[in-house]
C-alpha cells in the first residue's frame, strides 16, 4: 500500500475539519440562562456530553466496558490505565473525548500525547486540534479555543491556557512544563511496532525511557492521569510492561469468551466475520484478540502430503474436543472446538480431515456426524470416535453434548448414534502433551497433513494453530485434539504388540 503523502493527509484533514463543522450546529436563539442550564446538565452526564459535542465520533451507543472505563478516568484524577482494546473498539476515540472533557471543564490543563514516532504523535493529536478549532458546539459553549501564537500541529495552547504537545518515543520531554504546571495528562498511544517487538533490547530501552524520562515530567504533588492505549502485539512489549504496573489493565477483544461481539451496538457478528475472514488466523489473534502467536516455536512448518486410502490404515481414530467444561455452563456456548480424523500406516500418522473453529455446541455435534459419515464413505469398518471428557467436562458432556447428539440422531431419523467413547484420561498440561507427543513424530517426518485440504478454512486454522504452539499460546485446540488422537493410536499399537495373553473372558475393550 502506498504511503500517504503530506499533501494527501492535509486534504484528508481539511475534509475532516469540514465534516466536524457541519456536524455540530448550534441553536443561535438559545437564551444565556438556557445555555448555562444545558451545559451544566451535560457536564453531569459524560455520555450525553460526548454525544452532543462529538457526533462524528459518538456514532454508536457505548458498550458497558466503555462506560466503566470512563467512570474510572473521570472519578480518579491520579490514575494509570492501560487499554488493550481490540481494533474497532474506539480506544483512541473514547480517550480523546474523555481528555477534552477534562480539559474544557478545567480539570486538566497540560496534556502530552506520545507515540512511537513524533510524526505518529502529531497525527494522533490532529483530531484534538481540529475539534478545538472548528467544532461550533465547543466554541459556542466554551469559547474560542484557537489562540494567536502557539498553535501548531505538534504543539498548541488554548486561549484558556490548556496545552497540548506531541512527543515521539525517545525524544527529550524537557520543556513540557506550561508556566509552573507540569504535565498532568500523559497519553501513550500506538507505542509498539512489530519491528521493535522482535528485538527485546529495543523494548527495554523504550520502557526505560517511559519510566525514567517521560513519567518523571509529572509533579509528584499533583495528580497525573496516565493512559496507555495499545493492543498486545507481542508477548514482550511496552504495553505488556506498562500493563503490569497499571492500576487497571483492561483487555477487551472483538468477541468475548462466548464468541459474541463485545460492542454489538457497533460491530455486528456479520461485520466481524467479514473482517476476520479477510486475514489469517494469526493476524486475527494479534489484531482482534490480544493473542500474538509466535510462529514456529515448536513446529517450524507443516508437512503436507498425499494420504493413503483411509481403510488401509492400521488404526483410525476420530478425536473430538468440545472445549467447554461444566464450569463454563451458563456463560454461553461458543468456544474453540475441534474434531480430527487421524490414521496410522507404516509408522506415519496422517491427518485426513479436520474441523477447527470457534463455534457453538450444535455445530460441534454436527461435526461428529460428519466425521462418522467420512468414515463410512471411506469404508472404515471399525469406527472409533473419542471425545475429551475429563472430570470437569463430564457434567457438561452428560447435560449438554450427549442430549444434543441424541436430538440430532432423532432429527436424522436414525435409530442409533455415532460410536462415541469418552476419553477420561487425566492429562498433563496442554503444551507439554502436545510437544511431548507430536513434536518427535513431526521431527521424523512422520506427521503428514492431507494436501487435498491445504488452504481450506478449517485446515488453515489448524495450520496456524500448529505453528503457534508454545508454552504461552492461548489457542491450541486443534493441536490438542490431534495429540489426543495420536496418543490413543500409540497406546492401541503398544497394547497390540504386548506379548502377554489376556485371560479367557477378560475385558479387552480399550
Amino acid at each position: 500500500m502506498a504511503k500517504t503523502t503530506d499533501k494527501q493527509y492535509y486534504e484528508q484533514w481539511q475534509r475532516f475539519r469540514d465534516n466536524i463543522a457541519k456536524a455540530t450546529p448550534v441553536d443561535l436563539n438559545e437564551t444565556a440562562i438556557d445555555k448555562k442550564k444545558r451545559i451544566e446538565s451535560l457536564e453531569k452526564k459524560p455520555e450525553q456530553w460526548f454525544k452532543y459535542y462529538f457526533p462524528s465520533f459518538y456514532t454508536s451507543e457505548p458498550a458497558p466496558f466503555h462506560i466503566r472505563a470512563t467512570k474510572r478516568i473521570l472519578d480518579n484524577p491520579e490514575y494509570f490505565e492501560v487499554r488493550s482494546w481490540s481494533r474497532e473498539l474506539s480506544k483512541s476515540g473514547r480517550t480523546m473525548m474523555e481528555v477534552l472533557y477534562l480539559a474544557l471543564t478545567g480539570k486538566k490543563n497540560n496534556i502530552l500525547l506520545v507515540s512511537n514516532t513524533y510524526d505518529s504523535a502529531v497525527r494522533l493529536l490532529l483530531p484534538y486540534k481540529s475539534l478545538l478549532e472548528v467544532n461550533d458546539r465547543i466554541i459556542n459553549d466554551y469559547g474560542q479555543q484557537e489562540s494567536i501564537g502557539t498553535w501548531e500541529a505538534g504543539e498548541f495552547t488554548t486561549r484558556k491556557g490548556v496545552a497540548f504537545r506531541a512527543l515521539g518515543a525517545g525524544q527529550s520531554p524537557r520543556g513540557t512544563r506550561k508556566d509552573a504546571i507540569r504535565p498532568n495528562v500523559i497519553l501513550i498511544d500506538d507505542i509498539d511496532t512489530d519491528e521493535e517487538c522482535r528485538n527485546a533490547d529495543r523494548i527495554k530501552m523504550k520502557v526505560k525511557w517511559i519510566q525514567e524520562a517521560l513519567i518523571p515530567t509529572r509533579s509528584v504533588s499533583e495528580p497525573l492521569l496516565l493512559i496507555a492505549n495499545g493492543n498486545i502485539i507481542a508477548k514482550y512489549s511496552c504495553i505488556t510492561e506498562l500493563g503490569a504496573k497499571a492500576d487497571t489493565w483492561e483487555i477487551v477483544n472483538i468477541r468475548d469468551k462466548q464468541g459474541l461481539s463485545t460492542w454489538p451496538q457497533k460491530n455486528s457478528e456479520a461485520h466481524i466475520d467479514r473482517a476476520l475472514n479477510m486475514i489469517s488466523y494469526n493476524a486475527q489473534q494479534k489484531e482482534y484478540f490480544n493473542n500474538p502467536i509466535i510462529e514456529g516455536d515448536t513446529f517450524k512448518d507443516i508437512n503436507y502430503g498425499k494420504v493413503p486410502k483411509l481403510n488401509t490404515c492400521e488404526h483410525v481414530i476420530v478425536y473430538a474436543d468440545p472445549s467447554t467444561s461444566n464450569k463454563d455452563k451458563g456463560k454461553g456456548s461458543a468456544s474453540t472446538k475441534a474434531v480430527i480424523i487421524v490414521g496410522i500406516k507404516d509408522f506415519k500418522y496422517y491427518v485426513f480431515n479436520v474441523w477447527v473453529e470457534q463455534t457453538n455446541n450444535s455445530v460441534f455435534v454436527d461435526w461428529l456426524f460428519e466425521a462418522e459419515n467420512y468414515l463410512q464413505l471411506n469404508k472404515v469398518d471399525i469406527k472409533r470416535i473419542y471425545i475429551e471428557n475429563n472430570s470437569l467436562q463430564d457434567p457438561f458432556y452428560q447435560q449438554v453434548i450427549k442430549p444434543l447428539i441424541y436430538q440430532r440422531a432423532r432429527e436424522k431419523g436414525r435409530v442409533d448414534v455415532p460410536p462415541i467413547i469418552p476419553d477420561s484420561r487425566k492429562k498433563p498440561e496442554k503444551y507439554e502433551r502436545i510437544e511431548g507427543t507430536l513434536q518427535p513424530i513431526d521431527r521424523m517426518g512422520n506427521l503428514v497433513f492431507n494436501e487435498d485440504l491445504k488452504g481450506s478454512p478449517h485446515m488453515n486454522r489448524m495450520h496456524d494453530q500448529m505453528l503457534g504452539v508454545s508454552p504461552n499460546s492461548k489457542t491450541m485446540d486443534g493441536p490438542d485434539g490431534l495429540e489426543g488422537a495420536v496418543w490413543l493410536i500409540k497406546n492401541r499399537v503398544a497394547r497390540r504388540n504386548n506379548t502377554y495373553a489376556f485371560a479367557p473372558g477378560a475385558n479387552r475393550k480399550f
